[in-house]
C-alpha cells in the first residue's frame, strides 16, 4: 500500500502555514525558519532542502528583518509572488499586533520580579531552541563514515566554526562571511560532485 501524499502546494494552505507556525513559534527568525523547514521540506515536501537553504543565505544578505525577506523568498519559490505575499502577511500582521501587546506589558510589569525571571526563564528556552534550528539547517550538509562523507564533516565544522569565529570574536558582518563561506563551499567541493 502507497503512503499517502500531500497535496499540492497552495497559495491558501502555504498562507495557513505560515500563519499557523508564524503565530505560534516563539523565540525569533531562526526558530521561525527552523519549523518551517521541518514543515515544507520534511513533512510536505514541497521545496527541497537545497532551495530552502538558498533562500535562507539570500535572506541573510538582505538588508532589513531577514525573516520576512525569507518568507517572501520560499512563498515565491512555492506559489509564485502570490504566495510571497501571503506568505509575508500571514507572519507578521498577527505578530505585529502581538508585539505592541507584549511591549505595552512590560512596560507597565518591568518592576515585577516574577515577570523578570519569566523573561529570564523564556531568553533560556529561546536560546536552547536557536541551536535546534541551527542543527536543522546544518544536518542535511552532514556526510558519513566514509572518506568523503568526513571530508564533507570538516568542511562544515570548518566554515560554521569559522562563520562564529568570524561573527563574534571579529565582529564581521553577514555580508562578507556569506560570500567567505560561498566561496570556500564552491573552490571545496566533495570528490563524488562535479
Amino acid at each position: 500500500m502507497n503512503p499517502p501524499q500531500n497535496p499540492p502546494p497552495s497559495v491558501k494552505k502555504l498562507t495557513e502555514i505560515f500563519f499557523r507556525i508564524g503565530n505560534t513559534t516563539f523565540g525569533g527568525g531562526y526558530v521561525t525558519i527552523g519549523m518551517l523547514g521541518r514543515e515544507l521540506v520534511d513533512a510536505r515536501r514541497w521545496i527541497n532542502a537545497e532551495k530552502f537553504d538558498l533562500a535562507f543565505a539570500i535572506a541573510r544578505v538582505t538588508p532589513g528583518t531577514n525573516l520576512i525577506a525569507f518568507c517572501a523568498a520560499i512563498g515565491a519559490l512555492i506559489c509564485g509572488v502570490a504566495g510571497a505575499i501571503g506568505a509575508v502577511l500571514a507572519l507578521t500582521a498577527p505578530s505585529s499586533a502581538l508585539a505592541v501587546l507584549i511591549a505595552y506589558g512590560f512596560e507597565r510589569w518591568q518592576g515585577n520580579r516574577i515577570a523578570m525571571a519569566a523573561i529570564g526563564g523564556t531568553v533560556a528556552a529561546v536560546a536552547g531552541m536557536m541551536w535546534a534550528t541551527i542543527w536543522i539547517i546544518l544536518k542535511p550538509h552532514v556526510g558519513g563514515t566514509t572518506w568523503n562523507g568526513m571530508i564533507r564533516n570538516l568542511q562544515v565544522v570548518l566554515i560554521a566554526g569559522g562563520a562564529f569565529v568570524a561573527s563574534w570574536i571579529f565582529g564581521l558582518t553577514p555580508l562578507p562571511i556569506i560570500l567567505a563561506g560561498t566561496l570556500t563551499g564552491f573552490l571545496w567541493k566533495d570528490a563524488k560532485k562535479p
